[in-house]
């Protein structure tokens, strides 16, 4: 097969257990690459990396690191090693997939190392913190996190069918073949933003660009979806962008759950492609569950959208203030923008006899975004409601005459 997995982690402390699935890999007919991060002791197998040559990659070296006794120093030096020796190796045709076992230290280690990797190289991450929130671990990448139920630390009859689980799971992405596709049908991307009150919308559009030749890209707009769609249009995967749900704005205004960052908006102004941006559900600020909103959100209008997810309505003020920020990031524009106003709602509960129907608010977010909106940006009002198919179609329309 002639393919590499790279095997990250402490091998002075933890060397039974890579050692145990760099057999068991290599029994599979795959060649290993191992690179050590421990700082502990000797290691207990032989690193293709040694720890110390991580440690200078990190700005410092072993000896210092062991003067200083100071693990939380070890581990800062050892995040900074791989972030630079792993894309690096990679981008050498070094290895085709990564694969880490670790508790907390070693999760934070060999993650540092996975999300500097393009998205589909195949990385899996055996971690004692899998079981809880890895949104830091994972970012916006596609890292597996598997929980091993036992801690790593000696092998046991369960902790052999976790990790011979983990070694099976690595070997079958990085041998899995992509069915290829001729050259006709790699069509031009769109990328596209989503969420459940948006569908409608986000569907008549995507099916009329598909139509048009394209191929497009739906990310949710939760946060992290927004981000990895930015970190994507930097890295010039799209043609256009149908940024038609714009409401992680609330939640980085009013302090939601679900925020992307200042930056959202940015990567296409920068890039100067071709982007139709509305605002889909900009009525709503996400929390989990409604026994968790902050208590100085209680009085405010609340809608359970299911058990782990309540949504709350946002205000006239927080309005002028969400279209003020959308505004100045469109402003920055090196391309064709084109904003489009659903006069009669935002999302599938912004409608008259839905909890969330507040035409004050949205003449709020309207009357900001044309306020503080430059000349240059193309506006388009239409008296419908965004989940109306002719909004879809009329926003797909603009993206399609955008691109040609």
């Amino acid at each position: 097969m002639n393919k590499t997995i790279l095997l990250i982690g402490s091998f002075d402390t933890k060397g039974s257990e890579f050692r145990y699935v760099r057999d068991l890999i290599e029994e599979r007919g795959f060649r290993t690459l191992l690179l050590d991060t421990g700082i502990l002791n000797e290691p207990a197998l032989d690193p293709d990396v040694p720890a110390d040559q991580t440690a200078i990659a990190g700005g410092s070296n072993l000896e210092v690191l062991h003067s200083k006794a100071d693990r939380g120093t070890g581990v800062d030096v050892m995040i900074k090693g791989v972030r630079k020796l792993v894309p690096k190796m990679y981008g050498e045709g070094r290895f085709d997939g990564v694969l880490s076992l670790g508790g907390g230290a070693g999760t934070n280690i060999a993650t540092a190392g996975m999300r500097e990797l393009p998205v589909g190289v195949p990385k899996v991450m055996v971690s004692t913190l899998a079981s809880s929130d890895v949104s830091s671990f994972v970012d916006i990448k596609d890292i597996t996190m598997m929980y091993p139920v036992v801690d790593i630390a000696g092998l046991n009859r369960l902790s052999r069918r976790i990790l011979a689980n983990a070694a099976g799971a690595i070997c079958g992405m990085v041998g899995q073949q992509v069915p290829q596709t001729s050259q006709a049908d790699e069509k031009p991307l769109i990328a596209a933003t989503m969420f459940g009150v948006t569908t409608p919308c986000v569907t008549t559009a995507r099916e009329k660009l598909e139509e048009a030749g394209y191929e497009v890209l739906v990310f949710h707009a939760t946060g992290t979806g927004g981000r990895a769609m930015e970190g994507l249009i930097r890295d010039g995967f799209f043609a256009g962008v149908a940024d038609l749900t714009t409401t992680e704005w609330c939640d980085e205004v009013v302090g939601g759950v679900l925020p992307a960052g200042p930056d959202r908006l940015e990567a296409a102004a920068k890039t100067g492609i071709p982007q139709v941006v509305s605002v889909g559900a900009l009525d709503m600020v996400n929390f989990h569950a409604m026994d968790t909103v902050p208590e100085q959100f209680r009085h405010r209008i609340l809608y359970k959208h299911n058990p782990t997810v309540t949504l709350m309505r946002t205000t006239p003020e927080e309005c002028t203030e969400i279209g003020k920020r959308i505004a100045e990031k469109l402003n920055l524009a090196n391309g064709p923008v084109v904003l489009m106003l659903p006069l009669k709602g935002v999302s599938a509960i912004d409608r008259e006899g839905e909890p969330f129907y507040d035409p004050k608010a949205n003449k709020a977010l309207f009357d900001s975004l044309r306020k503080h909106i430059d000349s240059k940006i193309k506006l388009v009002k239409l008296d419908l409601h965004i989940n109306d198919p002719a909004f879809g179609e009329a926003a797909a329309s603009q993206l399609l005459e955008l691109m040609e």
